[in-house]
């Protein structure tokens, strides 16, 4: 029984249904010694407790996406088949653009909003490359099956969750493409391909989108393989001018690390509450030693480029959850580098999708200004927003924001829930 689905859902709901009527029905009928009666009554509360926990969590996690399937909640799951030393550019002397085409079968991906909206499609992809083998959903824009666009090639934009995350989460939780749908189809916004690989790819830990020997080559998964394959079998632009990376939390870090490091690959980057450090994400892979922190710490990589890159970035958040680390960008960036800052006030929400879904109409309508615009300054301020200006508004745990941002924050001061 699948862990999202209706029918474990259904189940849930009238197992505690009957854990609240038995102790009504039947605690003054349970006959025999005082410890049966005493045991039966104690294991009908506690039946009544456990399906009452359960079907929260049941609830909770559908709403937002947290785990996708037993294995993910179990920490039994792991999708990396190899993870060789791939060298600095992720592709292990590969050259990627000689490589077959990837043909892939697509299926119509079943959970909450996989249906609406045209309908969102599912692969099972193996990584030629990373050595990563896992889902990718696929949603296509409502133009594309349309005669006038047979020629067309659409840009893309790849989502990722935060973690614990489903990647189903951009269409489930988010509706991203139920908001889309109508924007496109009235020319508000541009009509995105949008790609959303899994990124939770070893049990009980994040990836932190890093290139790590030995464990992990979640970076060359996801800038790599997954842009092959979307390249291969759908009409998509090439990179870096037609591709975008988007997400919230630590898919947020992930979206930013991954534009500044690889400009060839990516155009733009959107983050939601995002961070810099890889230690705002106290499960990360990439936190692990100073010399993996600082080769994913975008701050870091951004600062020490020797050309800066060509990229776009938006990034949104509140104080001391992805404000600063915006902030910080914007100081450095240098053109043809641009950064657009805008703080949320802390009555906006929280770090959650009550906070993110509200955003989706906005940040694409920015992608759709930046795919194809070449900005020669170092601050966008092409959308209006608070941009610039630190809120009085001091950071958790101690960490000064200069620290937070540049990597040198304790873990117990950059630590955040994700």
């Amino acid at each position: 029984m699948s862990l999202t689905g209706t029918p474990f859902l259904y189940t849930t709901i009238v197992l505690a249904v009957v854990a609240l009527i038995l102790p009504l029905v039947l605690w003054s009928r349970v006959r025999g010694p005082k410890p049966l009666r005493t045991s039966a009554r104690l294991l009908m509360l506690l039946f009544a407790q456990g399906t009452a926990v359960t079907l929260i969590f049941v609830l909770v996690n559908n709403q937002n996406n947290l785990y996708d399937n037993w294995a993910d909640l179990l920490g039994t799951g792991n999708h990396v088949q190899q993870a060789q030393d791939l060298g600095s550019d992720g592709t292990g002397g590969i050259a990627v653009k000689r490589l077959p085409k990837v043909k892939q079968a697509f299926a119509a991906a079943d959970g909450p909003g996989m249906h609406a909206a045209g309908g969102v499609r599912v692969t099972q992809l193996k990584g030629r490359v990373s050595g990563v083998n896992a889902e990718v959903y696929v949603w296509l824009p409502p133009q594309y099956d349309e005669p006038a666009y047979r020629n067309k090639k659409f840009p893309v934009v790849e989502l990722l969750p935060g973690y614990p995350g489903s990647a189903k989460a951009w269409f489930g939780s988010m509706k991203a493409h139920e908001q889309l749908l109508p924007l496109m189809r009235s020319g508000q916004v541009a009509p995105f391909i949008l790609v959303a690989p899994r990124t939770n790819l070893l049990a009980g830990v994040d990836t932190g989108c890093a290139n790590i020997p030995g464990q992990v080559n979640a970076d060359t998964w996801l800038s790599i393989d997954v842009p092959k394959m979307v390249m291969d079998n759908f009409r998509a632009q090439p990179a870096p001018q037609g591709w975008a990376v988007a997400g919230y939390s630590a898919g947020a870090h992930c979206a930013v690390k991954l534009a500044v490091a690889h400009p060839d690959r990516y155009r733009a980057a959107v983050s939601l509450s995002g961070y810099n450090d890889p230690i705002g994400e106290r499960n990360s892979l990439a936190s692990q030693t100073p010399a993996l922190r600082s080769e994913n710490n975008p701050y870091l990589l951004l600062k020490k480029a020797a050309v800066p890159p060509r990229i776009a970035l938006y990034i949104s958040g509140e104080a001391g959850d992805g404000y600063q680390a915006g902030v910080a960008l914007e100081a450095i960036a240098k053109a043809p580098t641009t950064v657009h800052v805008v703080f949320l006030p802390r009555s906006a929400g929280g770090h959650n999708m009550a906070l993110w879904r509200p955003q989706v109409d906005t940040v694409f309508r920015w992608l759709t200004l930046q795919m194809g615009q070449n900005h020669a300054r170092g601050r966008d301020r092409s959308l209006t927003g608070t941009t610039g200006t630190t809120p009085r508004s001091p950071l958790t745990g101690g960490s000064t924001r200069a620290a937070l941002a540049s990597g040198t924050a304790s873990r117990a001061g950059a630590a955040q829930k994700r």
